[in-house]
């Protein structure tokens, strides 16, 4: 299986998709997954999976702007222009 690190300016609106099916209400601590990168920085990130790939997608407070904004808005997301959910002001 391949896992890959996705982080939030990255995020495609299938792994949207998939945080938003298995996050619903959101991630809890619990959910939290943490590790170090190669640089030794420390990662928080939640985990989502498909057939083939494990996501490890970083979390930020714009991780979850975005994922409740794209939660109101699902038909109209373009994964081009990922600063229309987000608030810029972090």
């Amino acid at each position: 299986m391949k896992r890959i690190i996705v982080d939030y300016e990255k995020l495609t609106a299938n792994i949207l998709d998939l945080l938003i099916e298995k996050y619903p209400d959101g991630y809890n601590y619990d959910d939290i997954i943490s590790f170090q990168n190669s640089k030794g920085e420390t990662i928080s990130a939640v985990e989502v999976r498909t057939d083939d790939t494990i996501y490890l997608v970083k979390i930020s407070r714009k991780l979850e702007k975005t994922m409740d904004n794209y939660m109101e808005d699902e038909n109209s997301f373009d994964e081009n222009n990922l600063d229309d959910y987000t608030d810029n002001n972090f």
